[in-house]
């Protein structure tokens, strides 16, 4: 586990990654990550915008056919 301090930068706030994370990430700079919240806290994650546009498909289509997607799973 690493412990990072929350610093100003500008008029936001920001956290500086260790150098070896980095790296074992293969991030590079102007990478996007995604913020996702837990119930332990926060995780962050390459954004994948193909991945997201996926995603946001299958809630869209979970929700509004629900009750279609339980009866069929039985």
């Amino acid at each position: 586990m690493t412990t990072v301090k929350i610093r100003k930068v500008g008029n936001s706030l920001g956290v500086i990654l260790p150098k070896e994370t980095i790296e074992r990430l293969y991030l590079k700079e102007n990478d996007l990550l995604q913020i996702v919240e837990e119930p332990e806290g926060v995780r962050l994650m390459a954004y994948d915008p193909e991945f997201s546009e996926w995603a946001e498909a299958f809630r869209n289509t979970n929700s509004k056919f629900r009750n279609v997607l339980r009866e069929l799973a039985k």
